[in-house]
């Protein structure tokens, strides 16, 4: 499997950069941001090193794999929407952002990079739970 040794995103589908993971398979490793727009927002990320989201392939497996995380959000958190994101300019490993959209959120028109928020104590675990439950 290719893979880049100084890339943080290998370094956590590998185990090496603990994370709240989410979802794994053969080809693909999610897990809850460390820096959320909402709660249950997750990076979906190829285990391989891809630089581009657009440059994995098979491509549409990627996308099938992104919308099985978001139904399983959709059915654990119930958001009104789980939007998808695709910016990848800060971590050069392609990444897909699955980020629920709730009523009354900080969000209104739409994920705002500049509007973050912090879990509190244990609720990140158990938001991962519900997410894994539901898949």
């Amino acid at each position: 499997m290719e893979n880049n040794n100084d890339c943080i995103f290998c370094k956590i589908s590998k185990g090496e950069i603990p994370s709240t993971k989410i979802y794994e398979d053969s080809d693909f490793f999610a897990f809850l941001d460390i820096v959320p727009l909402n709660i249950g927002h997750a990076l979906l990320i190829p285990k391989k090193h891809v630089k581009w989201v657009n440059d994995y392939e098979p491509f549409g497996t990627y996308w099938e794999t992104a919308r099985k995380l978001s139904t399983a959000i959709q059915k654990a958190l119930n958001p009104i929407v789980v939007s998808y994101v695709v910016y990848g300019l800060g971590v050069p490993h392609a990444h897909i952002h699955l980020i629920p959209k709730f009523d009354g959120d900080q969000h209104p028109h739409g994920p705002d990079p500049s509007k973050k928020i912090k879990y509190k104590d244990g609720e990140k675990e158990e938001v991962a739970q519900k997410i894994i439950s539901a898949l």
